[in-house]
């Protein structure tokens, strides 16, 4: 698969953008979403809080959120976040019909 990578500025949470290519002299669209889910997790930590079981339930917690993400939308990456964040943003793209 080849990659385009095209920055975009100010690209908020939660937002989708539409991009229109020409491969050839046949045009492709595109759509994408960049998803915040919840990275915090303090409430969930029932079987302690050492680093291990803060990063299992941060796995756990994503993992059902990308599971139980509309199906119209396909998961392309999962962005690092930065130190101490409250929230992970997800890139999907839309699926094609």
């Amino acid at each position: 698969m080849k990659e385009l990578c095209i920055p975009i500025m100010q690209f908020g949470e939660d937002q989708s953008a539409e991009i229109s290519l020409k491969l050839g002299d046949r045009r492709v669209q595109f759509e994408f979403r960049v998803a915040s889910f919840p990275w915090e997790i303090e409430d969930d930590l029932s079987n302690g809080d050492d680093q291990i079981s803060k990063s299992l339930a941060r796995i756990s917690r994503l993992k059902n959120a990308i599971s139980n993400y509309d199906k119209e939308w396909e998961l392309m990456q999962i962005y690092t976040p930065i130190e101490d964040a409250r929230f992970i943003q997800v890139l999907y793209r839309k699926k094609n019909k």
